[in-house]
């Protein structure tokens, strides 16, 4: 590492200590990062290596470089300053990572906002956050009322020379950690997604962990060494922060693919990039391992395969071991969510053999304990970071305590060895395909159709997806059953709109307190949807 980037990034250590942050104790390492933009000064130590490939576009480190400082100078210019918010909403793309790195050089928060939202939800995050800027692509700017501020989406990503060897530093100004680095929407069962302010502390404090856990710590790292990772899950989720972060720094090759998750482009990536890592949902991996030409691609380059965003069940893990031929696929697995900066725990190859369905154990700086719930076997996991939210946006709410506990909503267990198992949910939440969806925000949608008098929204289990989205609704007239659907459509992301309907013109039943009694609305759905799948 040249001495201008020892300068601009400090030392990486594992070395613990505890340090209290506005009077919460929190393990954290003594030597660390400070700033994600400091991270692009590593991308002049792997130079020509190419950085984000997708289709027949290939951007190396100095062409990222060169974009990165060319973007930020125009954001600048447009009004952008430090601490502003600067929506970025697009699909995965080379010009979505340059706009991300160039809204922090220029001192701005990117906001992450969710390409499949319905014009609705687009409308409602803007009028929470009120970004100075935004930056969409040609697709997604179709759901942003004119009257918003935005420039060009496209980026210049061809280096033309040399590039000063200060010129990566010169609009870092900032050193507070604790700022708001990333704003990122959850889904939660209140309604409408939650934006979640992450501060750079809290990114990079999760990078740190993951990367001295693998041993790939920036000191620890050559420059001959580095991944070629397939990304197939979306940049806007706190994974895909994460993998940006993680390929600056190790010098990771990130191939994307074209469009939409496709399982035979996936095959081929992995074969024409030699794809040594990937990072996917159970269901992406599913469908490979049930794609025609699993057998007949060369996979031998594929040595790790890390799942998230729902559980691992042990027959997907065997599947994987046994349905990726040729291939020495590490699997390992972990659980996390976006309130925390990601993962929580992590679970290797070993552990997932030798302990079939964990999602292994706390990270270096994390803590973790299980608090009884009345009526539940498990209790409710509690996470105590330092890579945990600031907050949500514009919300005086908190799930986090005054001793910095943060609740999860999710049930679970702990062995005497520390590792844990999620066996359930006490939050209402459906997990579709890697995607968090919140009942009660279908059920608002659904009420708010016309001839709509009541609904409960719930998730069933599906085999490929892990959950899908169904729907019991009381209507005036059954015969608008499609009408219904329709208006749903132009208000809920596509991955949220019901995919298994129940319509009825009797009322719901209501327990003792006048309420909807929805676990028996639930239970009885269940019953006849799967009575009707097994006719």
């Amino acid at each position: 590492m040249n001495e201008s980037m020892s300068q601009a990034i400090p030392r990486w250590g594992d070395r613990v200590e505890v340090e209290r942050i506005n009077g919460v104790p929190f393990r954290m390492y003594a030597e660390r990062p400070h700033r994600l933009e400091h991270l692009l000064a590593f991308a002049s130590r792997w130079g020509a290596r190419p950085h984000i490939a997708q289709a027949d576009r290939v951007l190396t480190f100095d062409d990222l470089r060169h974009a990165v400082m060319t973007k930020a100078r125009d954001l600048v210019e447009h009004g952008v300053k430090a601490g502003d918010r600067v929506f970025l909403m697009g699909w995965n793309s080379a010009d979505y990572v340059v706009n991300f790195w160039a809204a922090l050089r220029a001192g701005a928060v990117p906001v992450l906002a969710n390409t499949w939202w319905s014009e609705a939800e687009v409308s409602d995050a803007l009028e929470l956050l009120r970004p100075a800027l935004i930056l969409a692509d040609r697709r997604a700017s179709t759901k942003i009322s004119p009257s918003w501020r935005r420039v060009a989406w496209e980026v210049d990503a061809t280096s033309s020379g040399a590039i000063d060897a200060d010129h990566t530093h010169e609009t870092v100004t900032h050193t507070d950690e604790n700022d708001a680095a990333v704003i990122i929407f959850t889904s939660g069962t209140s309604g409408r997604p939650k934006a979640v302010v992450l501060s750079h502390r809290a990114l990079l404090a999760n990078l740190q962990m993951l990367l001295n856990m693998t041993r790939r710590l920036p000191q620890q790292v050559d420059e001959t060494s580095a991944d070629v990772a397939l990304h197939t899950g979306p940049l806007f989720h706190i994974g895909g922060a994460q993998a940006i972060m993680r390929a600056v720094t190790v010098g990771n090759t990130l191939v994307l693919p074209a469009g939409r998750f496709d399982p035979g482009e996936a095959l081929a990536l992995i074969e024409r990039w030699q794809i040594t890592r990937w990072a996917a949902v159970p269901t992406m991996i599913s469908r490979v391992l049930d794609h025609p030409d699993v057998h007949r691609r060369n996979l031998q380059s594929l040595r790790a395969v890390t799942l998230g965003g729902a559980p691992l069940h042990p027959s997907l893990q065997q599947r994987i071991r046994s349905g990726l031929p040729g291939a020495q696929a590490r699997v390992a697995t972990g659980y996390g969510l976006s309130e925390n900066g990601g993962q929580a725990t992590a679970a290797s190859d070993a552990d997932t053999i030798k302990r079939p369905g964990t999602s292994g154990r706390a990270l270096p700086l994390t803590e973790i304990k299980i608090v009884d719930r009345i009526g539940s076997p498990d209790g409710e996991i509690f996470i105590r970071a330092p890579t945990q939210m600031s907050g949500y946006f514009g919300s005086a709410t908190s799930p986090i305590d005054d001793e910095g506990w943060l609740s999860t909503g999710d049930l679970g267990r702990v062995d005497e060895a520390g590792y844990i198992w999620i066996t359930g949910r006490c939050k209402d939440l459906i997990i579709r395909g890697g995607e968090n969806i919140s009942p009660a925000a279908v059920e608002q949608a659904l009420l708010d159709a016309p001839g709509v008098r009541d609904a409960v929204v719930f998730g069933l289990a599906h085999p490929d997806l892990g959950e899908e989205v169904a729907a019991v609704v009381v209507v005036d007239d059954p015969s608008e059953s499609a009408t219904v659907e329709a208006h749903v459509r132009t208000r809920l992301a596509s991955f949220a709109v019901p995919t298994r309907w129940q319509f009825q013109t009797e009322p719901l039943p209501m327990n003792p307190t006048g309420k909807v009694d929805k676990p028996a609305v639930v239970a009885q759905a269940r019953a006849e949807l799967a009575e009707e799948r097994a006719s």
